[in-house]
């Protein structure tokens, strides 16, 4: 607890970026999920091909590979020189790509899944109306696949907060890199890491209850 009570504005520091970061690829790696399980569904030979090639790839490289790759081959992308939250967009936002780019891989085939598992009939029937395919998506499988994945999304979100540890190589100050700045000051290690698992688990365990209760809130309006 000493060391807590006299380094805590790092680990506080380390948290905020950890959540902003993953806020923002949870968010990302969603929008881009959405796309590429679409194009996944797609009759069309060279969309599917793509899809299946994108979610091969990035789910079957270590995701540390990818963030160096990414870091490096954008490097001549001029990124804004903007603070949110005391994170520096400039280094940070090739650690978002990357991440979210894996995020999509993994949640765009807990969306297909998704969408697969309605009930075929309530397209049928919404097209029998005069509804058009985006329309039925959109309006008729895509509400009703959103709330049988949440659970997963959630799950995703969680893994993400743990994902973000990653980043610290590329010196962005997320809560490991801060936890690395304690333990060089101290030169008493355990403590500091037992102190980002507890931060970690509290992160997590908040996330798990908001999207219980989201969940059950859903359940809810459905009666």
């Amino acid at each position: 607890m000493e060391i807590f009570a006299n380094y805590y504005q790092y680990f506080l520091r380390g948290t905020r970026t950890t959540i902003l970061i993953s806020l923002i690829t949870v968010f990302c790696g969603f929008l881009l999920g959405c796309v590429i399980a679409l194009l996944r569904l797609s009759k069309n030979r060279i969309l599917n091909g793509f899809a299946k090639l994108y979610i091969t790839v990035l789910r079957g490289t270590p995701l540390l590979v990818q963030l160096y790759i990414v870091y490096y081959q954008l490097d001549f992308i001029p990124y804004p020189k903007v603070n949110i939250w005391g994170v520096a967009l400039e280094r940070a936002l090739p650690c978002v790509i990357a991440l979210s780019l894996n995020s999509a891989s993994y949640v765009a085939e807990v969306i297909r899944s998704g969408i697969q598992a309605v009930d075929i009939g309530q397209s049928e029937a919404a097209r029998s109306i005069g509804m058009t395919n985006g329309q039925t998506m959109l309006h008729i499988v895509m509400p009703q696949a959103i709330k049988n994945i949440l659970p997963a999304i959630g799950n995703e979100f969680m893994v993400m907060i743990k994902e973000t540890s990653v980043i610290q190589y590329l010196g962005i100050s997320d809560l490991m890199y801060n936890n690395g700045i304690v333990v060089t000051a101290t030169y008493n290690p355990l403590p500091c890491y037992y102190i980002s698992a507890v931060i970690y688990l509290i992160l997590n365990i908040v996330v798990g209850k908001g999207v219980d209760t989201f969940e059950r809130r859903l359940k809810r309006s459905e009666r």
